[in-house]
């Protein structure tokens, strides 16, 4: 078999693609690519999965394949499995009853393919493509690839009342392709709008992230703030004290990170961030990540506001890198060397003129962003565990029972041996117990 219709796709994807497509065609049946892949294909970008459709109803896919999953039988959807490669097969089908504004009650099968196409969402995920590559295409999705266009299928305000996420979907599109919306397409998302009130916020949220990590979030985020549609999501985000100067440079950050950066712009403070991540359904891993990076902004920033303030003339006089270190070595401690790696990554995008501070603050916080990296690594140890002296030991070798005093003096033996003013030995951690006990 002929796998040259696909140029950007794993070329044993491609051609087990193809033997599903043969032998559903072998059968008597109508048989297509259809979707992102074909889209992608069109755009030459690189294609990581494969969508068939067939005039075959669930039930002739089932008899025609040895490995078939019915992931979503009820609505004509089937998993073909063929040599390792899982191909979703759907029957040609209408559409109708979209009482949730986000998916079908009524599903009815169809022969037609042009109806099938009819259901979808916009015109350049409406083409389909057979075995031989023939191309079937007849609302012009083609076309608006190559005028670099987003529009709907049919009229832009059913296709938005059917489904309320096709809006953000829109919009990503838009973004990632850097395309433009057509004009009917829109004006039907504001008339719309409202209707992404019914759609969950996890689905919000991953149409956002896929818009983040693309090449241009910035032209998503300024479509997203002129059209108005995260007012309308069940958790509202706070464009509108968006700082757009502090986002100029987000495309320099890794993807997690951009939310940091978005979040930062807004001046969330950690606990109004850490609620709206929560209510976004973010993994607790990547909320706790951008809470510690707010945290950590917060409490580097406020300490190098005291420490310049406290200088008597503030521009001339030279800067205390020690007590700067100390801080940072704090920070380590308390939030964790990749939260200090966030923020220094962070740090270098955003604008001095973002955090409105005076000069002579300013040139502290650029001292501690010069020297951050040596001092992290001349801390040894950051985490209490990492100590050559464990809480059963002290407890013993001071003859005393547990209580508040063991946990403040593992965090001060920590702090120590962090900032380099005590080595990591038993036997000198223990000697400054001691000490310290003996002088209070």
């Amino acid at each position: 078999m002929n796998t040259n219709t696909w140029q950007h796709a794993d070329p044993e994807m491609a051609l087990r693609g193809r033997e599903v497509i043969h032998t559903l065609t072998t059968a008597g049946h109508e048989a297509y690519w259809v979707g992102g892949c074909v889209r992608d294909e069109l755009l030459g970008r690189a294609i990581h999965d494969m969508d068939l459709t067939t005039s075959a109803e669930p039930e002739e896919v089932l008899a025609l394949f040895p490995h078939v999953i019915p992931t979503g039988i009820q609505h004509g959807t089937v998993t073909v499995m063929q040599d390792g490669h899982a191909f979703e097969v759907t029957t040609f089908r209408t559409e109708s009853g979209y009482t949730d504004h986000r998916r079908p009650t009524e599903v009815s099968f169809v022969k037609d393919i042009r109806e099938d196409l009819m259901r979808r969402d916009f015109t350049m995920n409406a083409i389909a493509m057979a075995e031989h590559g023939e191309r079937v295409d007849p609302f012009g999705g083609e076309a608006d690839l190559r005028a670099t266009l987003v529009r709907c299928v049919g009229r832009a305000e059913e296709r938005f009342e059917e489904d309320g996420l096709r809006m953000l979907r829109c919009i990503r599109f838009a973004s990632v392709f850097r395309f433009r919306v057509a004009y009917n397409t829109w004006k039907g998302m504001i008339r719309r709008r409202e209707g992404l009130r019914y759609i969950a916020m996890e689905r919000v949220r991953v149409e956002l992230e896929k818009m983040l990590a693309g090449p241009d979030p910035l032209r998503g985020l300024e479509m997203l703030g002129r059209s108005g549609l995260l007012g309308c999501t069940k958790v509202q985000v706070p464009w509108e004290q968006c700082d757009a100067q502090a986002l100029k440079e987000i495309v320099q950050l890794p993807a997690e990170l951009r939310w940091g950066l978005l979040l930062m712009s807004c001046r969330l403070s950690s606990e109004a961030a850490d609620e709206l991540l929560r209510a976004w359904t973010f993994s607790n891993a990547v909320r706790l990540r951008l809470v510690h990076l707010l945290e950590w902004e917060t409490e580097l920033i406020s300490h190098a506001v005291a420490i310049a303030d406290n200088s008597i003339s503030r521009d001339s006089d030279p800067i205390n890198d020690e007590v700067l270190r100390r801080n940072w070595i704090r920070l380590l401690i308390k939030l964790g060397k990749d939260t200090a790696s966030d923020w220094l990554e962070l740090h270098k995008t955003l604008p001095s003129s973002f955090r409105g501070l005076p000069p002579w603050v300013e040139k502290h916080v650029k001292k501690i962003a010069e020297l951050a990296n040596s001092w992290t690594q001349q801390a040894v140890v950051v985490r209490i565990k990492d100590l050559n002296i464990t809480g059963n030991e002290l407890v013993q070798a001071m003859n005393r029972p547990g209580g508040p005093w063991l946990g403040q003096m593992m965090e001060r033996l920590l702090q120590a041996v962090a900032c380099g003013d005590i080595p990591n030995e038993t036997e000198t951690l223990l000697q400054e117990v001691k000490r310290v006990m003996s002088s209070e």
